[in-house]
């Protein structure tokens, strides 16, 4: 059975069985405190929480998707015969449609009758003094099941939770099929106000929160899952992995294949959603990525290998493959002319330690993976934990300078959506986020009030911010766009903000981002007149910070724009001072 067909089956199995079918939401996700989306649930976080209503949006309480997904925490372990830091996650999810009894069932009959396997045995949570033993799904498998193998697991093992700061979760039950564990199961009860290390450590029962609506969250790896159903060894004998693995040279050794296999695929993803390579948040991760594998001297041709196998399900790969060859290319002409120096100079080392690697990284770019797979046996002593304790003495450092320059207060913004460190950050921050209303306003003077938000991020180089729209714009939309708002800059209209009911500001005419629920009352921002109404160029209810005129914003440019997911567009912009 080939990914193809296993996609296909997941699906229609729940779409007959009530389930809307969502399409993979972006890699990178509205919640800032994470860098990339790690879990199928994380575009649905407002629905557990009930700050969205499913209903409306997706017209069922019930849903299912293939969500495109990032971790690194396993990257040094990627090599082996099981870690990847891109994957697929197959997953249904409830918000209140139906609970264990029903999960459960529909886990058990889609393993063992669409997919044709046995289980060997299934975990449940065993309890801890925060958190009970799951009983009810020790009843519910013996019912499908008499002759279930159950076995009762820890808190690190078996439950799930929270995603970022704080969020949703609770205990889980795994399947295990050939001692592998495909399908996760998450019975969102809590809300828990603190993160998943937090939560470990957790005793008091008091801070796990009911959630008013009790959810189902699962959670199935493509890749596990084909290698299980195609009969494989490892996943990366699979039509998924091993199409991509078999382009490469042959005297690369087997388990650098397999990062570089891995490490691509990820680029690739990466690269179609306009992430660069840098020196910050997902940027420095897929720096990280791509340099690994230009080590090994491996050419931008590779970048088609993984296109090929996933451009029926993400055609957008297909469509911006000049692009992400654009993005690769130029990567491998930095790093070249770094990477020949900085190999030299590890060839003169007799042994590699924890200071000489980071030293051979911040002089040379040369990363933590690059030092270990180059230097070998020469290496044999350095350790993760060691190189990051070096980094971290060098970002002592500087805070130390950044503390003694900006007097020590740390962050002066941090709403999720905006971030700034100090004033200059917060200025920008300011401009940049309300240069988003005049974005918003613009987007949909030209495209039409069919627009609407769907995200924004923020930081004091950049805006994001993504919108409802079924086609790529053209450049004369995007320029008209662009023009609009710019106009409205030099026309310097004020901003002004008045508090109301909700309700008032929806009669209004006040925009709102539709996954977010409001408090009674809301704070409406009003940007200027129009000079053929009474109607102000741009309302919205929004918490701010904002510049007080236009003018002070400065000429926005709009440097990209992409698709996120099915009939979601997304624009990044920037702002310079006049």
């Amino acid at each position: 059975m080939s990914h193809k067909e296993i996609r296909n089956k997941f699906l229609n199995f729940f779409k007959e069985r009530g389930h809307t079918i969502v399409p993979s939401s972006s890699l990178l996700p509205d919640d800032s405190s994470v860098l990339f989306t790690t879990a199928g649930m994380q575009q649905f976080k407002p629905y557990y929480t009930g700050e969205a209503d499913a209903v409306k949006d997706f017209g069922s309480l019930n849903t299912a998707s293939i969500q495109k997904s990032m971790r690194t925490s396993d990257i040094d372990e990627v090599g082996d015969e099981s870690h990847l830091t891109f994957f697929e996650m197959l997953g249904n999810f409830s918000f209140g449609g139906y609970w264990k009894e029903l999960a459960i069932a529909y886990a058990y009959e889609f393993i063992t009758k669409e997919m044709g396997l046995k289980i060997d045995y299934v975990s449940i949570f065993g309890g801890t003094k925060g958190m009970p033993v799951d009983e009810e799904s020790e009843k519910i498998w013996k019912t499908v099941d008499k002759n279930m193998k159950i076995k009762k697991m820890g808190i690190e093992d078996n439950t799930w939770g929270p995603t970022g700061n704080e969020g949703p979760c609770g205990p889980t039950t795994e399947i295990y099929v050939n001692g592998v564990e495909i399908w996760n199961i998450v019975f969102n009860q809590f809300y828990y106000k603190g993160n998943r290390e937090q939560l470990l450590k957790e005793t008091d029962p008091s801070k796990f929160e009911n959630l008013k609506t009790a959810g189902i969250d699962t959670g199935m790896g493509l890749e596990r899952l084909a290698m299980v159903v195609q009969r494989k060894k490892n996943i990366f004998e699979t039509d998924l992995l091993e199409p991509i693995m078999s382009t490469l040279p042959n005297h690369i050794d087997l388990r650098i294949k397999r990062i570089i296999t891995d490490h691509v695929r990820a680029t690739v993803f990466l690269a179609s959603e306009g992430v660069a390579p840098s020196n910050k948040e997902q940027g420095y991760v897929m720096r990280r990525l791509m340099r690994r594998v230009m080590a090994f001297n491996i050419s931008k041709d590779i970048v088609d290998s993984v296109i090929n196998v996933y451009e029926n399900e993400y055609p957008e790969l297909r469509a911006k493959r000049n692009e992400i060859l654009e993005t690769y290319s130029s990567e491998l002409a930095k790093f070249n002319k770094t990477l020949r120096n900085g190999l030299n100079e590890l060839k003169r080392l007799e042994k590699v330690d924890a200071p000489q690697a980071f030293k051979l990284y911040e002089s040379f770019g040369l990363s933590f993976e690059v030092i270990k797979d180059v230097a070998k046996d020469r290496a044999k002593n350095l350790t993760r934990e060691g190189f990051d304790e070096e980094f971290k003495k060098h970002q002592e450092k500087s805070r130390a300078g950044a503390e003694k320059k900006f007097g020590g207060h740390g962050l002066l913004l941090d709403t999720g959506e905006l971030k700034a460190g100090n004033e200059e950050e917060l200025k920008k921050a300011t401009q940049l986020h309300t240069a988003t209303h005049l974005l918003h306003a613009s987007l949909r003077k030209v495209l039409g009030e069919e627009v609407k938000q769907a995200g924004s991020d923020i930081t004091a180089e950049r805006l994001r911010f993504d919108f409802s729209f079924l086609r790529k714009l053209t450049p004369e939309e995007i320029q008209k766009i662009e023009d609009l708002a710019n106009e409205a800059v030099t026309k310097d209209y004020k901003v002004t903000k008045e508090e109301m009911s909700y309700e008032e500001a929806i009669k209004s005419g006040a925009l709102a981002f539709f996954k977010l629920k409001y408090p009674p009352k809301v704070n409406v921002y009003k940007i200027g007149l129009n000079d053929s109404s009474d109607e102000p160029f741009s309302r919205e209810l929004c918490g701010g910070p904002h510049v007080s005129h236009t003018a002070e914003i400065g000429k926005i440019k709009i440097t990209k724009e992409e698709a996120v997911s099915a009939g979601v567009r997304r624009i990044r912009a920037v702002v310079d001072t006049y």
